[in-house]
């Protein structure tokens, strides 16, 4: 059995072979400037947070309008370091919130054929499955159409 000193040696010795570094900064900065660059679009209606980072395993910043806040909810755009992909998630503010509108959106597409809710959230749509980070500019806009798309339909049934 492992102990800490065994896994931190791992990955030190991960992070000294340099690939780990780059990629988790290149990713980060995609984030960033996505987080950016919505922020700035004027027809994009809601008020965005800074960008959060998980345990290597997200990165993602929330947003939300007055609509979702009386409600007290908002999204977040989250990518999966895991899975390697782009998800929106609708939040509540409290674990209470999240059961409400579990139950509330239960047979809904998003989540009907779940049978337990999500760790963190109400509901997780997979935005991009499978990112090619090799065309950036066609990813952000493919990203923020199935973005845009998704906050619509959510939005209308809310």
């Amino acid at each position: 059995m492992k102990n800490l000193n065994d896994y931190v040696a791992v990955y030190q010795a991960q992070l000294q072979k340099g690939d780990i570094l780059i990629a988790y900064k290149e990713l980060v900065s995609f984030v960033m400037k996505l987080r950016t660059d919505l922020k700035r679009d004027s027809s994009f209606d809601y008020s965005v947070t800074g960008i959060l980072h998980g345990y290597l395993d997200y990165t993602y910043f929330y947003f939300s309008n007055d609509f979702l806040k009386s409600k007290k909810l908002k999204f977040g755009l989250v990518l999966n370091h895991l899975e390697m992909r782009f998800e929106l998630w609708l939040l509540g503010n409290t674990a209470e919130i999240q059961k409400k509108y579990w139950t509330f959106l239960k047979e809904t597409k998003w989540i009907k054929n779940r049978m337990e809710m999500p760790e963190y959230s109400v509901l997780e749509v997979v935005l991009i499955e499978n990112p090619n980070f090799n065309n950036l500019p066609l990813l952000q806009k493919n990203l923020e159409i199935e973005l845009n798309k998704n906050l619509l339909e959510i939005m209308d049934f809310i």
